[in-house]
């Protein structure tokens, strides 16, 4: 009984300390609830739908649902290259499976690259031809770099429509119609749109290159590539559903799809007399009579003067007096020994040493070697230039954008990163439908991903709070030695001050001091049979301080707080004038 007695009072004296902590809280309860509204509201826009596959019908179109393998076959093909020392073989492995980075809907698989640094080949044949002869051809993909892409393609191709195509034999020399997607090594970042051209006269098939390519977007979200050709010859890129290029087959692309109609006639010579110096030196210029080409550039400076702390009769350099002779030195075999020189250390502290010689200046009546001025040659006739004629291979293709027919769709890559995955492919001729593909996939998994890439990076610095804005609950060990530190600090200008605006710290100040001496009441009392007089008034001593101290600490607690108020100001506040 006697220690709960003691306990109890001292407790008694932190009521008020607790009783802030709690109306801290109560004033955070409408903020609160608030606060766990709008994560609840997160958590709810965070939540990943299940994959259910689109019933959208398209020359081709590819989910990755469970049945894929029936469509694609990796290949088994050697790469050509003339250029390589050594032959390289498609030895990288695919998959399909769920993203593991950033995953957006539960159970939507696509297409990955296993394996970094390889040359990966994989191909699909279409069920029937695409042919876009006075159609819209409208290709789109998504890309996931899961690991980011530093160097490596990502790129697909429309493969030619050939019986002789083997998807085993797929390779880098397998014809290809377009050519799209992104490709990334070092400083080059572009997304690639290549088609090949037939020459309607010789039958060669030619690489036409987007000019001015835009960047491809090197996240690990999720991006969207389409491209459009329309039977107008227009074309447009777009990325993540964003227009990035527009233009004509037949303007923006190299080497161009039509050759010029002249071209320099290779037979033809620049005649004998044909004069295509612009000037010439004047044939009519003398050199003047006082030109004197045998002048130096420089002469002797007459009017320098020796400097007065110039010393004459110390030399530049001198032996090295801490150089010693090598114990192995043999002056029968090696000759009389010498030591190294090093510059005089006088020298360095005056104008110089040695014999003194009159520096060098520019010879004011220098003038070189004379030439005269050059003139307009009255007899220039202008740059040659061979005459033109008439091309012989001119051609004009004024419908490009008439592909061949396109059999096959294959991913024919090298790259150094793993992980890159590729999904909901469409291949048609529909803008509204690739539209509704992209709003009913691309739209929905996107946002998912941006939301949890968002949440997983780290949270920036909060801003500093006063110590009187701090929360119990937010973090009690800080929200503790602030409230300490400012007491101390208002206390040591005023500790009336600061019992009257922080009554609670005080109070637990109090607290603390009333249960150490309790604690050191009751271990002496229980330390002997009885317990002394003078240990009984002491105790009962402690319990009338800790009340007494709970009652001054409330009563305090009722002005003051305007004066003190400039110390908190002083403390949270980067600029303060002088205390009122």
């Amino acid at each position: 009984m006697r220690v709960n007695a003691a306990i109890l009072s001292a407790l008694c004296s932190s009521a008020a300390l607790l009783g802030q902590v709690r109306a801290d809280d109560d004033d955070d309860a409408a903020g609160s609830t608030s606060i766990s509204v709008t994560e609840s509201s997160t958590s709810s826009a965070l939540e990943k739908p299940t994959f259910t596959p689109s019933s959208f019908k398209a020359p081709f179109f590819e989910q990755f649902t469970d049945d894929w393998d029936s469509r694609w076959a990796p290949s088994h093909a050697k790469k050509e290259d003339s250029k390589a020392t050594e032959e390289w073989a498609y030895v990288g492995e695919w998959a399909v499976e769920e993203p593991t980075v950033l995953k957006g809907i539960e159970g939507d698989k696509g297409l990955v690259v296993k394996n970094p640094a390889a040359h990966h080949a994989i191909s699909a044949k279409f069920d029937k031809p695409v042919d876009n002869k006075g159609k819209t051809l409208v290709v789109q993909y998504e890309v996931k770099l899961q690991n980011g892409l530093e160097c490596g393609g990502a790129y697909m191709k429309l493969l030619k429509d050939n019986k002789a195509l083997h998807a085993e034999e797929f390779s880098n020399a397998s014809p290809y119609v377009i050519m799209f997607g992104p490709d990334k090594c070092g400083a080059t970042n572009k997304v690639h749109f290549i088609f090949k051209h037939k020459n309607p006269k010789t039958g060669e098939y030619e690489e036409k290159h987007l000019k001015s390519a835009p960047m491809a977007r090197i996240v690990k979200t999720t991006s969207l590539y389409t491209l459009i050709v329309n039977p107008d010859q227009t074309f447009t890129i777009k990325v993540d559903g964003e227009e990035l290029k527009t233009g004509s087959l037949l303007e923006d692309f190299t080497p161009s799809v039509n050759p010029e109609k002249e071209i320099d006639d290779p037979k033809d010579t620049k005649p004998d007399d044909w004069v295509d110096e612009a000037r010439i030196p004047d044939p009519e210029a003398v050199k003047p009579e006082d030109w004197d080409e045998d002048a130096p550039y420089e002469i002797v400076d007459e009017e320098a003067t020796k400097p007065d702390d110039w010393l004459e009769d110390e030399p530049s350099m001198i032996p090295d007096p801490e150089a010693e002779k090598p114990e192995d030195w043999d002056d029968e075999e090696d000759g009389d020994w010498i030591p190294p020189s090093v510059t005089n250390p006088k020298c360095e502290e005056v104008s110089g040493c040695g014999k003194w010689e009159p520096p060098m200046k520019k010879n004011p009546e220098y003038k070189g070697k004379w030439s005269p001025e050059y003139i307009d040659n009255p007899a220039y006739k202008g740059v040659w230039k061979p005459r033109k004629i008439a091309n012989p291979d001119y051609f004009e293709d004024k419908t490009p954008a008439n592909f061949e027919p396109m059999g096959a769709i294959g991913f024919e890559i090298w790259t150094m990163q793993n992980d890159i995955l590729f999904d909901n492919i469409y291949i048609g001729h529909s803008v509204d439908d690739a539209e509704k593909l992209k709003a009913e996939t691309y739209d929905i998994k996107h946002k998912i991903e941006t939301a949890e890439e968002e949440a997983s990076q780290p949270k920036p610095a909060e801003t500093p709070k006063s110590p009187m804005d701090l929360k119990f609950m937010e973090d009690p060990v800080h929200y503790i030695r602030e409230k300490l530190d400012l007491f101390i600090t208002i206390a040591k200008g005023d500790p009336v001050q600061a019992i009257k605006f922080m009554p609670e710290v005080a109070g637990a100040i109090g607290t603390v001091a009333a249960i150490t001496i309790a604690t050191f009441v009751i271990l002496l009392t229980r330390s002997g049979a009885s317990t002394p007089p003078q240990v009984k008034k002491a105790a009962e001593n402690v319990k009338k301080s800790a009340v007494d101290t709970k009652d001054q600490v409330v009563d305090a607690a009722t002005s003051g707080s305007e004066k003190v108020q400039a110390e908190v100001n002083k403390r949270t506040t980067r600029s303060s004038g002088p205390a009122e």
